[in-house]
């Protein structure tokens, strides 16, 4: 059976389901982040000596969300490419890398009330970003360059993190 030029007969996922798996993850992440995270804040959190450079608490959750819609239209974009192009699942499995280590740091730093936890999580979670945006550049520019603002807010989280953890040692 031959095929017209320019058809294919490979199957594509529909666009909805690569939706969904592209942000269910996400949502879930933010929701497993904010379940560890809000209880603390009124508590353990205000309790802390902070640098001067803290944001106010009203920002984080607009920041956040905005670098987790950017995480998913890039992974989404990751996963529109066939099945079999060298690269993606490799960039598929840093991306859920990052991801996980990003819920870890909710868990070590606020679930375990911990700035030194945190620190040991927020440094990797750094190079896994990294590596993602690495895996992501071959297969598609623009999902890699999606991913740079959260890099650089991971790189701010990392100094804010390790301040904390100065001032109250």
């Amino acid at each position: 059976m031959s095929t017209l030029p320019g058809l294919s007969t490979e199957r594509r996922t529909p666009l909805w389901a690569v939706l969904l798996i592209a942000v269910i993850p996400v949502v879930a992440a933010s929701l497993l982040g904010s379940a560890v995270t809000v209880p603390q804040i009124a508590g353990w959190y205000a309790r802390l000596a902070k640098p001067p450079f803290n944001p106010p608490n009203w920002i984080f959750a607009p920041v956040w969300t905005a670098l987790y819609v950017l995480m998913a239209f890039a992974v989404f974009r990751i996963l529109r490419i066939p099945v079999g192009l060298p690269g993606r699942r490799r960039a598929l499995l840093a991306y859920h890398l990052q991801l996980l280590l990003n819920i870890a740091w909710s868990f070590a730093f606020f679930g375990a009330n911990s700035p030194l936890a945190g620190l040991v999580v927020i440094l990797p979670l750094l190079a896994a970003i990294l590596a993602t945006i690495a895996a992501f550049r071959p297969l598609d520019r623009l999902a890699a360059n999606l991913l740079w603002p959260y890099f650089a807010w991971v790189c701010f989280a990392t100094l804010l993190n390790a301040s904390i953890w100065w001032l109250n040692n």
